[in-house]
């Protein structure tokens, strides 16, 4: 990180100019359970928050309401892979961390320690009203998980993480000692979001909250499902509204998730136990959608899937018309469905907080998408003269004087917020006292208007999302390709990485040990055509697959392009997959390639190349003539090269990656 931003060049391959740092004279900053933070966007609760590098990436592009993974107590899930489908809408079959709540929590701490440590850099220019973080908790998915003791353990590290933030700080290298000594907090969290699963009864819901509130005395969220909408609404949004007409929700997904009077009743009675706890308490629109699996894409034995991206906005935003007029402005909604550049000012608008995104993020430019939500939000700032998102709340939609209707005050403070606002005076100022209901009566006006408006908007339809990422009818191979580029920020792990091959010809050489002697004979070239090459460092892949949506050509970066490993031990380990781990001290590079294992040793030229029935030594600058050891059969030096050909140009001083820092 540090040495990337020192070059100015990226960090963990954000592009310093996709960075989005400083909002300039627009106030973008909320309340989140009392506490003032720089903007309501941040990643949800998924890929783009489980590890350290998540959290940074999404902090460099202008987050600051992270909203970190579920963990849950079963923290040794087999999830399918691949399971992110990113191809027209979004769809998932990836539903919990897939770390145990050990390493979840290291990475957390990790991952706010090295935004710290970006903070206090100074190489980094962000003004301190856009600085504050938030890492919110998401924890599912019954009462009996949650009140485990390993559970326990982590909200408890999370509400005081100072254990792990000492390990971890005499972990920083010798040559960024002077950050050693920084303040790092150590209450990395006491807000949480509940994530309950689809299906959970509405009392466990209630008695999980509960004891949020009440034992663990935490800020609680409770996301709720769009089946709260009821199954003809549903249908009638996807199928009649949208077009998704292939799209089929089950019966059971309605006949076992909270009906809207259940959900109801255990809001009122959850807002009257957080207010005598002295706790916030809010709702979460909305989880996924469960649907039937109808595509090809997942293995076949998942027969139901998760519905993300522009028809869950729909429904979402819905579920916030339903749940306001029911509650007017009593509870703050999180929101989290469907939210890109387009319509982040229009959630802003309408008053929720955090707004948080995942699909978007999916896409070619990753992390670097996000800053385009601030600008369009600042752009709308400027168009109706709102410094502040309170002023911007009431003048969004043109809907002040309705909103200020409802707002009970004298006819000639009335009068001078009328004024005010056709003047495009400071709002807060004018009305005073005033000023909160009148932004409270604004977000419910706005709510009226954009849920009418985004349910008519033809761009959710299927229509208009229906299109597939375009492939060119190639297969991908271990060196050149395309080079789109689209693989590295299309990762939300940053796990894909660009290194540098020498363009050139190497005759594939194989060799025989007969009579005493060694015959050797070429059979074609090794090609290197392009000097931008592609890899993939293993331990930040979860293989959800969604580099091989974008990729133009068949097979899978993430499976095809060379795979670096961390350590022997997993190298060793995963032997259904090519890759390679250096042990640059030793001189060693261990290879798997087309299935075989090779092991190259090199010291000052002089080279040991085994594997499976042979055992090699030479010269590395001039093989045959120096050739010598046991083989069984014909060996192929070709790994050889490749094996040379990677290792180099990984450790190349011009090369900016993890294999090369590890080592």
């Amino acid at each position: 990180m540090m040495c990337d931003l020192r070059e100015g060049k990226s960090v963990f391959d954000l592009p310093v100019r996709k960075f989005y740092l400083d909002p300039g004279t627009k106030d973008v900053s909320v309340l989140m359970h009392g506490t003032r933070v720089g903007t309501a966007l941040g990643p949800a609760a998924g890929p783009q928050t489980q590890m350290a590098q998540n959290l940074v990436l999404s902090y460099l592009a202008g987050c600051r309401i992270m909203e970190l993974k579920t963990v849950q107590i079963n923290d040794t899930l087999e999830i399918p892979r691949p399971c992110i489908d990113m191809q027209t809408i979004g769809y998932n079959v990836e539903w919990s961390q897939e770390l145990r709540l050990q390493e979840s929590l290291e990475e957390y701490v990790k991952g706010a320690m090295l935004i710290e440590i970006l903070l206090a850099s100074g190489l980094v220019d962000i003004p301190e009203a856009f600085r504050d973080v938030i890492y919110d908790m998401s924890v599912g998915y019954d009462l009996a998980g949650i009140q485990s003791d390993t559970v326990q353990a982590f909200i408890d590290g999370m509400m005081d993480c100072s254990e792990v933030v000492e390990r971890l700080r005499a972990q920083i290298p010798e040559e960024f000692s002077e950050f050693r000594d920084l303040e790092f907090r150590t209450q990395l969290s006491d807000t949480l979001t509940l994530s309950t699963f689809h299906g959970c009864p509405p009392d466990e819901i209630e008695k999980i909250m509960a004891f949020l509130l009440t034992e663990k005395k935490l800020h609680a969220i409770v996301k709720l499902n769009p089946t709260l909408l009821g199954p003809s609404r549903v249908r009638e949004l996807m199928g009649l509204a949208m077009g998704y007409e292939e799209v089929h929700v089950p019966d059971a997904a309605f006949e076992n998730d909270t009906k809207w009077e259940q959900a109801v009743a255990f809001v009122e009675r959850l807002g009257a136990l957080a207010e005598k706890e002295q706790r916030s308490f809010g709702v979460k629109f909305s989880n996924t959608l469960l649907v039937d699996n109808h595509k090809d894409f997942f293995p076949e034995a998942e027969t139901s899937m998760y519905l993300s991206g522009p028809p869950l906005h729909v429904l979402a935003m819905n579920l916030v018309g339903k749940f306001r007029e029911r509650f007017g402005d009593r509870y703050p909604i999180s929101f989290s469905a469907g939210i890109d550049r387009n319509n982040f000012a229009d959630a802003t608008a309408i008053g929720l907080t955090p707004i948080t995104v995942c699909s978007d993020l999916l896409k070619p430019g990753g992390y670097g998408r996000a800053g385009g939500y601030h600008e369009v939000l600042v752009r709308r700032m400027e168009k109706v003269s709102a410094a502040n998102l309170g002023d911007y709340v009431i003048r969004a939609y043109g809907l002040g004087e309705r909103a200020l209707t409802s707002v009970t005050l004298e006819e000639s403070k009335r009068a001078a917020c009328l004024a005010a606002l056709v003047g495009g005076n400071d709002l807060k100022l004018v009305a005073g006292a005033h000023y909160d209901a009148w932004v409270s009566a604004a977000k419910l006006a706005n709510t009226e208007h954009y849920v009418a408006e985004c349910t008519e908007d033809a761009r959710y339809s299927r229509t208009k999302n229906s299109k597939v990422p375009r492939k060119v009818g190639k297969d991908l191979v271990l060196f050149d390709c395309v080079s789109c580029n689209k693989c590295i920020p299309v990762c939300p792990n940053d796990a894909n990485f660009a290194f540098a091959i020498p363009m050139g010809e190497q005759a594939i050489v194989k060799v025989q040990l007969a009579n005493g002697g060694w015959t050797s004979r070429e059979c074609g070239p090794l090609v290197v055509r392009k000097k931008v090459q592609y890899g993939n460092f293993a331990d930040f892949c979860n293989e959800c697959g969604n580099c091989d949506i974008f990729c133009p050509e068949d097979g899978g970066p993430y499976v095809v392009k060379p795979r670096f490993f961390g350590s022997l031990a997993d190298w060793r380990a995963m032997k259904d997959h090519d890759g390679f781990f250096l042990e640059v001290e030793a001189g060693r590079t261990h290879a798997r390639i087309s299935g075989q294992d090779v092991l190259v040793e090199e010291r000052e030229g002089a080279v040991n190349y085994s594997g499976d029935g042979f055992s090699l030594a030479f010269d590395a600058g001039d093989i045959l003539a120096s050739l010598s050891g046991q083989a069984s059969g014909e060996v192929d030096l070709s790994y050889y090269f490749i094996t040379c050909w990677v290792r180099d140009a990984v450790l190349a001083s011009s090369s900016s990656n993890y294999v090369r820092h590890l080592a």
